[in-house]
């Protein structure tokens, strides 16, 4: 496709082909991260993976009172969101260094 030096299209789709590699063995990687996200001082505990999916929930006793259910419902949504911002910053730091480790190897071919 070039001549001289230059990447040919072989070498873009080799490329290619270790870029997707690498992204899948990430997202297996990122599957067994654990992160954590609490509200009410650790009355209410998230655990989310690397892939932003919530693995579970723990809810002390103490803080579940029927007459306000609201309070827990925030308490809840406040450890969940925390966690699963958390995740997703560690997806994307994950996911940073392969595109960066790539758009380092097509800096050399091109």
């Amino acid at each position: 496709m070039s001549e001289g030096n230059g990447p040919t299209f072989q070498d873009l789709l080799q490329t290619a082909q270790r870029m997707q590699q690498e992204l899948s063995r990430v997202q297996a990687e990122l599957a067994q991260k654990r992160v954590e996200g609490s509200a009410g001082g650790g009355m209410v505990t998230a655990v989310a993976n690397g892939r932003q999916q919530l693995i579970s929930l723990r809810i002390e006793k103490e803080v579940v009172d029927p007459s306000d259910i609201a309070m827990l419902q925030d308490l809840v949504l406040a450890a969940v969101n925390q966690a699963l911002a958390k995740a997703a910053e560690v997806a994307q730091q994950e996911m940073a260094k392969v595109t960066g480790q790539v758009n380092l190897k097509l800096t050399g071919l091109l």
